[in-house]
């Protein structure tokens, strides 16, 4: 054995112990230069090793977030979802991604929203009853209110007679109009009698995909509104009218026309109205409020002011209730 390794670690061993018993000794807070150069270069190799290990998680998760993003990984998950799809020839690329989005939409991505929205109203009728909330009348309750059994004669029509006017986007928008109409219908105290005419469209094949309709407490007519009603009985509803009506008569329809244009066609009801000879007027919103935009509103938003006022609110009180903040309505003052 050599007895001079023995004696240097010996003395390395006994430096340590120096080292540790003057870093405990509460007294002595003085420490010696070595100390500190060993101390400076242990906080310098785990500042090294820390920093290192930081810049290769970083450096990971930037690989993994940049193949994510990366062209070739949104192909590869786009061809999975639609591998199983067969697509129809002589479509061109743009039409071949239309026609798969509607197929996913269909058969994947409809359900899978469709069973959210029932979850999430089965957590909010527990939380309905939690709190002893109402969540409006009950289906049982509902199926008492129809337009049969309504004390409430007034009759509305929507004209559906504008599908040519409209691309198939906006079609979309007037059915959910109507879709609301129905429903504000059905969950008032008396329903009015809600006919839709000149159902024979692309609105009608629209509807076709959603089945139940043909269910709906609605009178379905595909004959025009003329040949169902009476003209001196009917009275068109355009805001482009110069006819004020000041107030609702049970003895006449009221006719909405299912338009969604974005303004592009003004005037066209009105144009209507007056190819077929039949009577029309405007709301009387002028006579209330003031509007920083046109006077033209929506059809359930129409259809939501005449239920109102049929059970006996203002027109004044209806406007403001129903016309949006974004048409900038505001009271007159007199």
């Amino acid at each position: 054995m050599d007895f001079s390794d023995t004696e240097e670690n010996s003395q390395g061993l006994n430096f340590k112990l120096k080292c540790v018993d003057e870093l405990q000794n509460p007294n002595d807070l003085t420490i010696s230069t070595i100390q500190e150069a060993e101390i400076e270069v242990c906080q310098d190799s785990e500042k090294s090793s820390v920093d290192s290990g930081v810049g290769e998680v970083c450096k990971r998760s930037q690989d993994t977030l940049e193949d994510e993003e990366s062209p070739e990984f949104k192909k590869k998950m786009w061809h999975k979802l639609w591998e199983p799809i067969e697509i129809p020839p002589n479509l061109s690329k743009r039409q071949r991604k239309k026609y798969i989005r509607k197929v996913l939409w269909e058969t994947k991505w409809k359900p899978e929203r469709r069973a959210k929205e029932r979850e999430k109203l089965k957590q909010k009728k527990r939380n309905a009853r939690l709190n002893n909330e109402s969540l409006g009348p009950s289906r049982k309750m509902l199926k008492h209110c129809t337009m049969a059994l309504s004390s409430c004669k007034l009759r509305i029509a929507l004209d559906f007679s504008f599908d040519d006017l409209m691309s198939e986007k906006d079609i979309g928008k007037c059915l959910k109009q109507l879709n609301h109409c129905y429903c504000m219908n059905r969950r008032a105290l008396n329903p009015l009698q809600l006919y839709v005419t000149n159902f024979c469209g692309k609105s009608k094949e629209e509807m076709a995909r959603s089945t139940g309709y043909q269910n709906w407490d609605v009178y379905f007519h595909e004959e025009n509104h003329i040949s169902i009603f009476d003209k001196k009985d009917l009275v068109y509803l355009t805001s482009d009218s110069e006819n004020i009506l000041s107030k609702l008569d049970e003895t006449k329809v009221y006719v909405i026309g299912a338009l969604v244009d974005h303004n592009q066609h003004k005037g066209k009801t009105l144009s209507v109205a007056n190819k077929q000879e039949i009577s029309h007027a405007q709301l009387p919103i002028r006579e209330f409020l003031d509007m920083t935009t046109r006077q033209v509103l929506t059809i359930d938003h129409v259809f939501e002011i005449l239920i109102l006022v049929s059970e006996g609110v203002s027109w004044k009180e209806a406007f403001l209730k129903v016309i949006p903040q974004r048409k900038g309505a505001v009271e007159k003052t007199a």
